[in-house]
């Protein structure tokens, strides 16, 4: 029997996928085919019709398998759904990273599975069914000890799981008493242009500050809508973020006017179920795009004739004189709501994005689509917000006799 035949013998024990075994997932939906991890519970995803938050919130950003096994092989079983943009140039597969008692042990991207494709000069999209893909991790260490695994699923694709087999028992992971972090937030904190799915800079500000991610970031999705703001008010959570701004400006679905009393309302409804949770409210990082013109924003057709995907500005930096939002404006607003807020919300605090990605690291690693961090970036924006937030030094985040592991 040649090593590949023996292998397989192995992989024979099948466990069921349940929410006991998933982090990160406010539900798991059955579609007929496997079950598909969704970031908003279904009361949230049954008021809004909008495609693309559809499309984002399946998108399994800080979802992950988590369980304690002796295995030294484990097979997952996933159906992808891959997005094909007519005319620009294709994306990269979606990345399934493997850790074991926390550190890397493996990397895999799916073959299979449907395809989405958009023509963005039309706003059409079709679907094309394909088959379920197999992802195989062998050479995990020996079965001598149980040990924690960890599956991430791609923070870029949405992922139907299918089955998993390993060639041992396995359990769901035990808690490890770490403080629960509930980040809300749009692309950028989705992880867009992350490399993979434990280097969005969440997942990367999570594992330096030693706390379990719930990343709520939406593409495109980030807009005060208030379906989220109950999903946060009623998850369970030790600390809460929201970053607020960018989509605001580059959706163009607002003006001054209403973003206070939306931002109000917002933090009013997240305050229903978390009353004293340390609840932080972090503006926009620099983005020349739209630091002081308005949206709403726009695909470059014009990079897009040339193979390249670029944003663009189209509004008028004049249109600010009627209520018309740009980061510098969201900027102003936000810190004078939370120095008010706070005067009776001793748990509430503000971060300037700017102290994340400023000017100068604009300077050093420009957005290269004008809009959204590369790989480098997400990992100094995680590096950051864990020096800022997480750090002893700024422990008022942290609630009092939580254990951080460092």
């Amino acid at each position: 029997m040649n090593d590949a035949a023996h292998l397989a013998t192995l992989t024979t024990l099948t466990t069921p996928i349940t929410a006991e075994l998933l982090r990160g997932a406010l539900d798991l939906e059955p579609t007929g085919r496997g079950l598909l991890p969704h970031r908003l519970p279904a009361a949230a995803r049954a008021q809004c019709a909008d495609g693309q938050l559809a499309m984002a919130e399946s998108q399994p950003s800080g979802v992950r398998l988590a369980f304690r096994t002796r295995a030294t092989v484990v097979e997952l079983d996933t159906l992808p759904t891959r997005r094909v943009y007519v005319g620009a140039p294709p994306r990269p597969d979606g990345v399934y990273e493997l850790l074991v008692d926390g550190r890397p042990a493996g990397r895999a991207t799916a073959t299979g599975g449907d395809v989405l494709t958009v023509d963005l000069a039309t706003g059409t999209a079709t679907k094309e069914p394909g088959p379920v893909a197999t992802l195989r991790f062998a050479e995990l260490p020996g079965r001598a000890k149980a040990k924690d695994v960890e599956i991430w699923l791609p923070h870029n694709e949405t992922t139907e799981l299918v089955a998993l087999r390993t060639d041992a028992p396995v359990e769901p992971a035990p808690a490890r008493g770490r403080p629960v972090w509930l980040h809300h937030g749009s692309s950028i904190s989705q992880g867009s242009d992350a490399a993979g799915p434990t280097t969005t800079w969440p997942a990367i500000a999570a594992a330096l500050g030693g706390v379990e991610l719930i990343n709520l970031g939406f593409g495109g999705g980030a807009l005060l809508d208030q379906f989220t703001a109950r999903a946060i008010r009623d998850t369970p959570a030790d600390l809460i973020s929201v970053k607020i701004g960018i989509n605001l400006v580059n959706a163009d679905l607002m003006r001054l006017r209403a973003f206070g009393p939306a931002v109000h309302g917002f933090l009013d409804t997240i305050r229903e179920g978390h009353p004293d949770t340390p609840l932080l409210v972090v503006s926009p990082l620099h983005c020349p795009l739209h630091e002081e013109t308005p949206g709403p924003g726009a695909f470059d057709l014009d990079a897009l004739a040339a193979g390249r995907l670029r944003f663009v500005a189209t509004g008028d930096p004049a249109e600010r004189a009627a209520g018309k939002l740009t980061l510098g404006v969201i900027r102003d607003e936000l810190a004078g709501i939370v120095a008010r807020r706070a005067a009776g919300d001793p748990h509430l605090r503000h971060l300037d994005g700017r102290e994340l990605y400023g000017e100068a690291d604009f300077a050093e690693l420009p957005l290269p689509d004008g809009l959204h961090p590369d790989a480098a970036t997400h990992r100094r924006i995680g590096e950051r917000f864990n020096e800022l937030v997480f750090a002893d030094r700024h422990a008022a985040f942290v609630p009092e006799g939580a254990v951080i592991e460092r």
